[in-house]
C-alpha cells in the first residue's frame, strides 16, 4: 500500500523549500525558490513575511501539480524554519513590518539598557544570570541577535509598532498562523525569547519574573505547544489553493536545528549530528537540562517530549561560501561580464579537491559575522592568513572549507565535556553535506567517521515530516533511527593528521592574537 505523505515546509535563510515526504522518509517531490534578504543601513538584517507566504504558495502549488498521486495521500503539513527571527503582527495576523532575522544585531544596545548597561554576559548582575540560566538554560545573547533583543529594539525604537503588536511571533509561528489561523509558539521556537521555565521538558511555560526582567508585555506572547501537537486542520482557503484535501491537519513542527536532529536520525541519547547550511551547528539529544556558560553551550527544549537538545552554534558556515561566490569570485562589478552568476558550488568542490591537505599553508577563519560558540563575540571577522605569491585561487577555496571544519573542531572539545563522552562518529546533513570533498575534510580534521545522510539537503524536510508523522500517530521518535539511510561513511586519512593538527593549533592562536584587534575595529 502507498505510504501516507506529509507536506514538509523547510524555510531557511536563503530559500523556501517544500517537499512531499512519505512516512518512511522517502522524498517523493521537491521544489524550492530563493528568498530575498535585506540589509538595512543601520545594520539590520530582514526578510519579508509576506514574501515567505507568497513564495510558499507558489512553490507548494507547483509541487502538488507535479506530484498528484503523492499529493492525494497528504495527511498533514509540518514545518521546519530558521529560528531566532521576530515578526510583530496585529490582531488580524498581519505583519507590522519585516522579520528581524537571527543575524540582526540592532537590539544589542536596547538589551544592554534593559539589563542595566551590561556589555558582556559576565557584566550582567550575577543574580540575573542565575535566574535566567536556572529556568531557561541560557540567557539573552548580548549580540542582540535573538528575539529578546529584537522585541526590545521594536519597543524602544518603534513604539507605535510595539503598541499595535498583538503577538510577537518567530518564523515558525508565523507560518503556522498562516496555515491554521492560530497564534502559537512551539517549545523550541519560544526558547530564545528567554521568558520560559524549561526545567521540565513536558511542562514548558512562561515565567512572569523573566518577562518582567526583559520589560515585555505577557499578552504579546503566543500560547506554547509541543512540536508534535496537532494544531488543527489546514485553513480551507489554503487547502483549496494548494489542491489538498480539507481534512489535512497541521502539526506544529520545529525550528531548523530541532528538525535537523530528527532528520539526521540522531534521536538516541548523545548521538551527534552536524548541520552545514548558511549557519552551522552540532547537536545531540541528552536526558538532562544543563548549561556551560563559558562555552555558550546548553541543552534546551526540543521535539522529543522527554529530552533536551544540546546545541553548539557556529554563526556562519556555508554563508562563507556564498560570500566567496557573490562578493569575490562573481561580484557584480566591471570585472564580471556574465549576465547571470552560474551555480558554481559543484565547481568549487572540484577545485577544492586539487590542493593538498592544509591548502599549501593558507588558513581561513570563518567568523564573517561574529561568532556564537565556543566564544560569543559579535566583533570577530573572517580572515585569510599566510597568503604568498606561491598560492592561487584553489588554495583559497580549499582553505574556506578547512576553516569551517577547524571551527567545528574548536567547538568539539566543549561539546564532549558537556556530554562527558568522546565522540566516535557523527551524522552530517545540510546543503554543505552534499560535498564529498568537504565531508572528507571534516573526517580528517575531526579525526572520526563522518556519516553522510542520504539526500542531506532534505534533512530538515525529513525531520519535519517525521515530527508530523509522530503528531499523526504514525510512528514514534525512537523509530526514526531505523528509518534514516546513509549515502557514504568517510573515515579519517591518517596521512593528513599532522598538517591538520598543526593548522588547528595555529587557528586557535589566530583567535587569541586577533580577537582584541577585531574588538577595537568593530565594537
Amino acid at each position: 500500500m502507498p505510504e501516507k505523505t506529509i507536506l514538509a515546509i523547510d524555510l531557511g535563510t536563503s530559500s523556501m523549500k517544500v517537499a512531499l515526504v512519505d512516512i518512511q522518509g522517502r522524498v517523493l517531490g521537491w521544489e524550492s525558490e530563493p528568498i530575498s534578504l535585506f540589509v538595512t543601513p543601520d545594520g539590520g538584517v530582514e526578510q519579508s513575511p509576506q514574501e515567505w507566504w507568497q513564495v510558499f504558495l507558489r512553490v507548494a502549488r507547483n509541487l502538488v501539480r507535479k506530484n498528484p498521486e503523492a499529493a492525494r495521500r497528504v495527511v498533514a503539513v509540518c514545518s521546519s524554519t530558521q529560528g531566532e527571527g521576530t515578526i510583530a503582527v496585529d490582531r488580524n495576523g498581519q505583519p507590522l513590518g519585516n522579520c528581524l532575522l537571527w543575524m540582526d544585531m540592532r537590539g544589542a544596545v536596547n538589551l544592554r539598557s534593559q539589563l542595566h548597561g551590561a556589555v558582556h554576559m559576565h557584566d550582567v548582575n550575577v543574580f540575573d544570570i542565575m535566574h535566567f540560566v536556572h529556568l531557561t538554560g541560557g540567557m539573552p545573547s548580548m549580540t542582540g541577535k535573538d528575539p529578546a533583543g529584537h522585541m526590545l529594539f521594536i519597543r524602544d525604537t518603534q513604539p507605535e509598532v510595539y503598541q499595535c503588536t498583538f503577538k510577537f511571533l518567530n518564523v515558525l509561528d508565523f507560518i503556522n498562523l498562516r496555515l491554521t489561523g492560530r497564534f502559537t509558539a512551539t517549545v523550541d521556537s519560544i526558547l530564545t525569547s528567554w521568558v520560559t521555565d524549561n526545567r521540565s521538558p513536558g511542562n514548558i511555560h512562561y515565567d512572569d519574573k523573566l518577562i518582567h526582567m526583559l520589560g515585555l508585555d505577557r499578552e504579546k506572547l503566543p500560547d506554547i505547544v509541543a512540536c508534535a501537537e496537532v494544531l488543527g486542520p489546514l485553513r480551507n482557503e489554503v487547502a483549496d489553493e494548494l489542491g489538498l484535501s480539507r481534512d489535512v491537519q497541521v502539526v506544529a513542527g520545529s525550528i531548523d536545528n530541532t528538525a535537523a536532529a530528527v532528520g539526521a536520525g540522531a534521536v538516541a541519547d548523545y548521538a551527534l549530528h552536524l548541520y552545514i547550511g548558511t549557519s552551522s551547528w552540532m547537536a545531540a539529544h541528552v536526558p538532562y537540562k544543563k548549561t556551560d556558560i563559558l562555552s555558550s553551550l546548553a541543552s534546551v527544549p526540543c521535539a522529543l517530549p522527554d529530552r533536551y537538545l544540546l546545541t553548539a552554534l557556529q554563526a556562519t558556515a556555508g554563508g562563507n561560501l556564498t560570500f566567496l561566490r557573490d562578493n569575490i569570485l562573481y561580484h557584480k562589478d566591471e570585472l564580471l561580464q556574465e549576465a547571470a552568476v552560474p551555480d558554481i558550488f559543484k565547481v568549487l568542490d572540484q577545485i577544492a579537491e586539487r590542493p593538498p591537505a592544509g591548502s599549501n599553508g593558507v588558513i581561513y577563519t570563518p567568523w564573517i559575522w561574529g561568532e556564537r560558540a565556543p566564544v560569543e563575540d559579535r566583533t570577530l571577522r573572517a580572515g585569510l592568513y599566510n597568503l604568498s605569491l606561491n598560492n592561487n585561487r584553489e588554495d583559497v577555496i580549499r582553505a574556506f572549507l578547512e576553516g569551517i571544519a577547524f571551527n567545528t573542531r574548536w567547538l568539539l572539545n566543549p561539546v564532549q565535556k558537556f556530554m562527558k563522552r568522546k565522540v566516535e562518529c557523527m551524522n552530517i546533513v545540510g546543503g554543505g553535506a552534499q560535498s564529498d570533498v568537504w565531508c572528507q575534510i571534516f573526517a580528517d580534521i575531526l579525526n572520526f567517521d563522518i556519516r553522510q545522510v542520504q539526500n542531506p539537503v532534505c534533512a530538515n524536510a525529513c525531520g519535519a515530516a517525521w515530527i508530523g508523522s509522530v503528531g499523526m500517530g504514525e510512528i514514534d521518535f525512537p523509530g526514526v533511527e531505523n528509518l534514516v539511510k546513509f549515502k557514504r561513511i568517510y573515515t579519517p586519512d591518517k596521512a593528513n593528521r599532522g598538517v591538520y593538527d598543526d593548522h588547528f593549533a595555529i587557528f586557535q592562536n589566530i583567535y587569541k592574537n586577533m580577537n582584541g584587534l577585531y574588538r577595537h575595529l568593530n565594537s
